[in-house]
């Protein structure tokens, strides 16, 4: 595995940052420019410069073997571009131009973002369908605009409240109220189809601040009967969508629970660890026998050496057909595995977790953990009791080893520690390999460290991924759990609250008080 590296990046004259490379200076160009595009949200195309030391100048990036640790890159973002119309003018004869005046006339539509013919095939990404989404819950929810005569009633009741402190009548509001509420599901559902109370709080104390002619009388906050009226309204709207046949609704309802599940509220199947896409529809024009198709043709594409772009290009097709499978069959590991081969690489654990949640997984946790290690070495420092005596016998582990993979793994260790759990529920010493494979049924979920210190990750007595260190392999473990819709583990649920709401910042506005507290503490 390479070294983890770092680069200095110039994104404007005024606007220098760095970026922290995990597993190391990417092989490809196109891999880095992956990197910072997520790692800095870079919407705009750009290139990619690198200074050369023997110029002391930058120069176009062909290879990222011109790059070492601690290297110097350039965002350059690139001129839009009209596109060249090229026209080709013949000679036309009067039989051409009467055959051309006997048909009919028809319009032609041109595609501007339609290219030229290459010998690549172009996937469009899971983003380009309808039913996938790119974004996760805002930090501000911004209301949608309403149709044009609500926004103008609107507006002048907003005014009289600025002026007289007056609301809107509820004789003028109920004509409304179809419009705006059916505004705001459809923005709702852009991010989620099932919002937590929370959630649909934020939308109705958003609607109440941009427009406070609507603010509710004798309510504590002027929005509470706002929610409540969104609530019923999120609860049709999924009605119409179930009607529809979209999958992340149809799959609750009754007539596909099981006999002694048919209750409306029982084990429903949604987002609870902050997925944006739960349950996607299939990508337009593709079917279930269509994606069973590529679904085989991706195990013998596994078989070829070098091989990662197209195994790449066919995961990324036929998610919404793995997900289908995952969320409503609820397969054995071993039989995924054998279904999805190419799901259990380091690569594609990190690729589904960005597609389910539109995060990186590996950059986003370990930059986190960097960031927060020194206050929570301090926190844990104060630690007493028998918390504090094993927390001080984990860190006396850097005495020995003090690389960045050892004050990771001792982060970690302590983080688990003081949020009262233990160690050797998430972590389990083996002497060889010999010794893992003896134990190996016995273990539902665990990361297993042979000798040197190499992890490997345990689900269901069924080895995942191995040989990576134990930082690593807890961001990892938590790609698996999404990729695989599993459950923390219950003597871990605080340690797996703090990986996903800290380290991977999903839904970390609401948390249990433990890991509130240690928010307010390293953060």
């Amino acid at each position: 595995m390479s070294k983890p590296a770092q680069l200095r990046v110039i994104l404007a004259d005024h606007d220098v940052r760095k970026v922290l490379l995990p597993s190391g200076i990417p092989e490809t160009v196109d891999d880095l420019h992956s990197v910072i595009r997520d790692t800095f949200y870079i919407a705009r195309d750009f290139s990619l410069h690198y200074k050369d030391v023997d110029f002391d100048e930058f120069f176009t990036l062909y290879s990222t073997t011109d790059l070492k640790d601690k290297d110097t890159i350039k965002v350059v973002f690139l001129q839009d571009q009209e596109p060249a119309i090229t026209l080709n003018l013949t000679d036309v004869t009067n039989t051409d131009v009467t055959n051309m005046t006997d048909q009919p006339c028809e319009e032609h539509y041109v595609d501007d973002t339609a290219s030229v013919s290459t010998d690549d095939t172009l996937i469009l990404s899971s983003e380009d369908s309808p039913g996938h989404r790119s974004k996760r819950w805002p930090a501000q929810f911004s209301i949608p605009s309403f149709s044009g005569l609500t926004e103008i009633q609107i507006q002048s009741a907003n005014e009289r409240f600025i002026k007289y402190g007056t609301l809107l009548t509820t004789k003028d509001l109920i004509p409304l109220l179809p419009d705006i509420l059916g505004k705001l599901a459809e923005a709702i559902y852009e991010y989620t189809a099932y919002p937590s109370s929370l959630q649909i709080g934020e939308v109705a104390e958003a609607l109440t601040q941009k427009h406070p002619c609507l603010k509710e009388p004798g309510s504590f906050n002027g929005s509470y009967g706002w929610a409540q009226l969104l609530k019923y309204k999120m609860n049709n709207f999924r009605s119409k969508l179930r009607g529809l046949g979209c999958p992340e609704v149809k799959v609750n309802s009754l007539k596909r629970k099981q006999t002694h599940d048919q209750y409306p509220a029982k084990n429903l199947k949604k987002t609870k660890k902050a997925e944006v896409n739960y349950l996607p529809p299939h990508v337009q024009g593709e079917s279930t026998a269509s994606l069973e198709k590529e679904r085989v043709e991706l195990l013998s594409e596994m078989m070829k050496r070098d091989n990662s772009k197209v195994v790449a290009q066919k995961m990324a097709k036929t998610f919404s057909l793995r997900r289908e499978e995952i969320v409503k069959e609820v397969p054995a590991i071993s039989d995924c595995m054998k279904r999805w081969p190419a799901l259990f690489t380091e690569a594609q654990i990190s690729e589904e977790f960005k597609r389910i949640t539109t995060v990186s997984l590996e950059s986003t946790f370990l930059a986190k953990l960097d960031q927060c290690t020194p206050k929570l070495m301090a926190l844990t420092q104060s630690k007493g009791g028998a918390a504090g005596l094993k927390i001080r016998h984990i860190k006396d582990m850097l005495l020995e080893d003090n690389t960045v993979e050892r004050r990771r793994e001792i982060a970690i260790r302590c983080l688990i520690v003081y949020l009262g759990e233990k160690e050797e529920d998430l972590f389990k010493q083996y002497r060889d390999v010999e010794e893992l494979d003896a134990d190996l049924a016995m273990q539902v979920m665990k990361i297993a460290i042979i000798g040197d210190g190499r992890a490997t990750i345990v689900v269901e007595g069924t080895k995942i991924l191995q040989g990576i260190d134990v930082a690593r392999s807890c961001a990892l473990l938590m790609g698996v759990i999404y990729a695989l819709n599993l459950s923390y583990p219950k003597q871990l649920k605080f340690t797996f609250e703090a990986f996903q709401k800290l380290c991977l910042e999903l839904d970390g506005q609401k948390a249990s008080s433990k890991v509130m507290n240690l928010k307010y503490g390293i953060f």
